[in-house]
């Protein structure tokens, strides 16, 4: 006999959902005298209302109708200032139906309809409303909307206004919405380093609004002078502001002579200069106007193409000069001034080559600016590279070093400027994940592996007495691992072979070039095994070098996974069965060691020999 409910295959028919029609029914009650127990006085029109239905649905109403006032006596009559009655008859339509038509609607009054959402605290409403505007911005209507958005302090809208007449700037400025700005929606606006419109077009708008403000009592002397201060005199060249700005009277002679003056005196590129700002979008492009301007091979630097290159083709290249001499390097023209904070590079991998080299930006193509210097690093495959925000037209990558040969070879360039959070320590990159890895463009270039960079291929679960680990042979040789770039590092992390019983000592050290190295880890003194998590002072480093100095089984140093910086978001413990305690010389006392216990599944029969002298193959474990 079935347990089944005899109406649970009714399901399709059993929810009854008639929401369209209490909508409808209930907006038939707008504005009806029927029932009514309230009215509202707006631009001398009468709008009935019904209390309950009002409380219900806003907090403020309900306050205004149930405090016990004259206005929650019955048959009440409530005058509401600084309402538009149009605006007001949506706000009632909404409360009764959930539902608004602002495409219906004029502009002037969708603002006032979200000035009401604000004001009565309906904030689904004000956000759908916002969405609104944010899609419906234009050269004649994102001033009003952005002065609206800065009044109510929403951010949202506020931003989506700002992005907008960052990218149209000189049409924003010449539209007549601009005169009608309030005075600090005015100066944020200008103010912005990504207002790209320019420092000509910027004064005779900044002009044209005192003019057309000149009969408000708030515009006085002091105002004026504040407004025009938001224009960047030393930006224009000498004829704009002896023959636009001298005769306006708007600024004082002095004001002329400090731009001057600031001009003349300063380097470009010290200028506080404009830039159209496109987050998070590669600006580097042809779709962008960009364009190569010096180097050979140009046509392959701004294709987009990372994965089709090789000895002959797929890249861009220059001569390497002496140092001292003048270098022209690889130049990129912006399609426009832009504001960038992050640049990407992809060198030529395709063999263990390593390069050095530097990043600079101008505005005029003359007067260039360090932004990147990895001249004395040995750098490989992607740099990803961070600085703070710079206003540029070109971009120049000069290589100083190719451990191969006199060239130099790029080839991608990506330009941006990103929003995601960076941390930068003595100008190196200092990272949060793991870049110790092979899509990170790390490499073993030291040590012994039955597969290459097995180290760094994330898998710290398999491997036995055959395969899995890094090694090399005690007192001679080392495991070094390569970064792509030198970064800021503080940790790392490595786990010791630890199939059987044994303990390990090692040391670990750092540098960025592979001839100057500092020892960050002493371990020598200690018997460690498995996890080991490693604390220490900041170092840049682009290299890392483990040497090990004992090993209670054999004459070989073995390692399954290395990671930089530790990654300690996995449970450890602290020491380990059968080992001391770290050291506290001074050159260890930073580095903590922990143990992630390994269980196995299944061992040889026989412990791995500790007599043999060749490190790659298995029984020499």
């Amino acid at each position: 006999m079935s347990n089944s409910h005899p109406l649970r295959s009714l399901t399709s028919v059993s929810e009854i959902d008639h929401l369209h029609l209490l909508s409808e029914q209930l907006g038939t009650l707008v504005s009806a005298e029927e029932y009514s127990d309230v009215t509202f006085l707006v631009e001398g029109k009468r709008f009935p209302a019904h209390r309950v239905i009002l409380a219900s649905r806003c907090q403020y109403f309900r306050a205004m109708l149930y405090n016990g006032m004259k206005e929650s006596q019955p048959q009440a009559e409530i005058s509401l200032e600084d309402t538009q009655a149009e605006a007001f008859s949506m706000l009632l339509q909404y409360l009764y139906t959930g539902r608004a038509s602002l495409s219906t609607a004029r502009e002037d009054v969708v603002l006032d309809f979200l000035g009401l959402a604000h004001r009565y605290g309906l904030q689904p409403l004000e956000a759908s409303t916002c969405e609104f505007l944010r899609m419906a911005l234009s050269v004649q209507n994102v001033c009003v909307v952005y002065d609206m958005a800065s009044l109510y302090c929403l951010s949202n809208l506020a931003q989506a206004c700002c992005t907008f007449m960052d990218r149209q700037a000189p049409e924003v400025l010449a539209a007549d919405g601009f005169l009608a700005l309030s005075k600090t929606a005015l100066l944020t606006m200008v103010k912005r380093d990504s207002f790209a419109a320019s420092e000509r077009e910027i004064f005779l708008a900044l002009s044209r609004w005192c003019q057309h403000n000149a009969n408000n009592d708030q515009l006085n002397q002091a105002t004026i002078q504040e407004v025009m201060a938001a224009v960047r005199l030393p930006l224009m060249s000498l004829a704009e502001m002896l023959n636009v700005v001298r005769p306006s009277g708007l600024l004082s002679p002095d004001h002329l002579l400090d731009a001057i003056q600031t001009r003349s005196e300063s380097r470009d590129m010290d200028l506080n200069h404009r830039g159209i700002l496109i987050p998070e979008e590669n600006i580097a492009t042809m779709k962008h106007g960009a364009q190569v301007v010096k180097g050979e091979l140009k046509s392959a630097l701004l294709d987009g193409d990372t994965q089709n290159y090789d000895l002959d083709h797929g890249f861009s290249r220059h001569p390497i000069e002496e140092e001292g001499h003048g270098h022209s390097g690889i130049q990129v023209k912006l399609g426009q001034p832009s504001i960038i904070n992050h640049v990407r590079l992809l060198l030529w991998d395709k063999d263990s080559r390593s390069y050095s080299y530097y990043v600079e930006v101008s505005m005029d193509g003359l007067d260039w600016v360090h932004v990147i210097d990895h001249s004395k690093f040995l750098c490989r495959s992607w740099q990803n590279l961070f600085f703070q925000p710079r206003v540029c037209r070109y971009v120049r990558v000069v290589g100083t070093h190719n451990t191969v040969n006199k060239v130099f070879h790029l080839v991608a360039l990506e330009c941006m400027y990103t929003q995601r959070p960076y941390v930068l320590e003595k100008g190196f990159l200092v990272p949060s994940s793991n870049v110790a890895t092979i899509p990170c463009g790390a490499s073993v270039t030291e040590g012994v592996s039955r597969s290459r960079n097995a180290l760094l291929n994330g898998d710290t679960s398999n491997y036995d007495w055959d395969s899995g680990y890094t090694c090399h042979q005690l007192g001679s040789g080392a495991i070094v691992i390569q970064l792509a770039q030198p970064y800021m590092l503080a940790s790392l992390r490595l786990l010791l072979w630890d199939c059987d019983d044994r303990s390990y000592s090692y040391y670990v050290e750092v540098s960025t070039n592979q001839q100057q190295w500092t020892r960050i880890v002493d371990r020598t003194k200690v018997a460690c095994r498995s996890w080991q998590t490693l604390l220490f002072d900041p170092q840049p480093a682009s290299f890392i070098r483990i040497v090990g100095t004992h090993n209670t089984a054999n004459e070989v140093f073995h390692c399954v996974h290395f990671e930089c910086p530790a990654q300690l978001d996995v449970e450890v413990t602290e020491g380990s069965p059968g080992s001391d305690q770290p050291s506290t010389d001074s050159t260890s006392q930073n580095a903590h060691q922990h143990v992630l216990p390994r269980q196995l599944s299944a061992r040889p029969a026989s412990s791995p020999s500790s007599s043999s002298s060749s490190p790659s193959h298995s029984q020499h474990l």
